[in-house]
């Protein structure tokens, strides 16, 4: 039950560019670390707070605020945030606002030093948000009158459900800047994720002929389309996802048959729920007539991490980079 509940979330969250109900838009991205698995490399800066960041007004304000940040009011610097967003939490914490954070929800796990708190990820409650004191709470999907809640109590809540693209992701980096006084280190964070990924994507060249690939969510077969923001970082890379043409209202996440799967034959498969469902490429290479795809053949399999490929925050870089060594080995080579 726990793990139904952990996908279904984390593909309400992720249903980037799609439009789709939350239920269904579970089925969105799962994360990624190559068989060889990869822990989190992203070098983004420490983002130490400014001077202008830190000083007040002879009033006490501090200086920028008041601001208003997606539609919301925010008087003054906060100094007690709740992250109720895994993708916030990583980005308050790259951006220098880590000090601020006081408490995350349940499934906020990066990083290490994010506050771990009793708060549901599944059902938020207004009265033990509310009971913890922030000046400001950040989400990343509503699940039913929070934000109106929390605001009827004079919290104000910034709202930044799952990214479109990569401008998207970064207009949040650089709104929650503003909503936290740590402006400096959001444009040092965005400008650090533009260049690593850019060259990652000049370092791992892409094929001269387009490959397919299969991004499989979880053992139930759903995958992403290249229309999805999922599909736009395979498509840095030139690769096009067989979902496509599986896809014809353009959710984005359609769920697919294994006989889809056989007969689209892709070149290369990264699959997720290696924890959740215990997915690895002998499981995957057993499921009848998966034995003679092309990605089992020549070994193009990767392991994805659940929680890398369902945020849109400074870990994209880590998304791409795993991406690129997937493709360092030649297809049809010995793996």
């Amino acid at each position: 039950m726990m793990r139904k509940l952990s996908l279904l979330l984390v593909m309400a969250l992720t249903a980037v560019a799609c439009g789709s109900p939350a239920e269904e838009t579970a089925a969105s991205a799962a994360s990624t670390t190559t068989t060889a698995t990869a822990t989190s490399t992203t070098t983004t800066p420490a983002a130490t707070t400014t001077a202008v960041e830190r000083s007040t007004t002879s009033h006490g304000v501090a200086e920028g605020f008041p601001v208003s940040v997606a539609g919301v009011d925010i008087a003054d610097r906060p100094v007690a945030i709740v992250s109720l967003s895994p993708t916030a939490t990583e980005v308050l914490f790259a951006i220098g606002a880590g000090p601020q954070v006081t408490a995350v929800d349940s499934l906020s796990n990066y990083p290490a030093e994010a506050p771990a708190s009793a708060l549901s990820a599944f059902e938020p409650n207004v009265e033990a948000i509310a009971g913890l004191g922030p000046d400001l709470v950040v989400i990343s999907w509503d699940p039913g009158e929070l934000a109106e809640g929390l605001a009827a109590l004079g919290i104000p809540v910034v709202n930044h459900p799952g990214a479109t693209s990569f401008d998207d992701a970064y207009r949040q980096i650089s709104e929650l800047g503003d909503a936290t006084g740590n402006q400096n280190g959001a444009a040092q964070l965005i400008v650090t994720m533009q260049a690593d990924i850019a060259a990652l994507v000049e370092a791992f060249q892409k094929p001269e002929v387009a490959l397919t690939y299969y991004h499989e969510v979880d053992d139930t077969l759903y995958s992403a389309t290249s229309a999805t923001f999922v599909g736009s970082i395979y498509a840095l890379f030139g690769l096009e996802s067989i979902a496509d043409a599986a896809d014809p209202d353009g959710w984005g996440f359609p769920q697919l048959s294994a006989e889809y799967i056989i007969e689209s034959d892709p070149d290369l498969i990264f699959y997720g729920c290696a924890i959740w469902c215990g997915t690895t490429p002998d499981t995957i290479a057993a499921r009848p007539g998966w034995g003679g795809l092309t990605a089992i053949d020549n070994k193009t399999l990767t392991e994805l991490d659940d929680d890398i490929t369902s945020r849109w925050g400074p870990r994209l870089v880590d998304f791409v980079q795993l991406i690129g060594w997937a493709l360092e080995a030649p297809v049809g080579a010995d793996a």
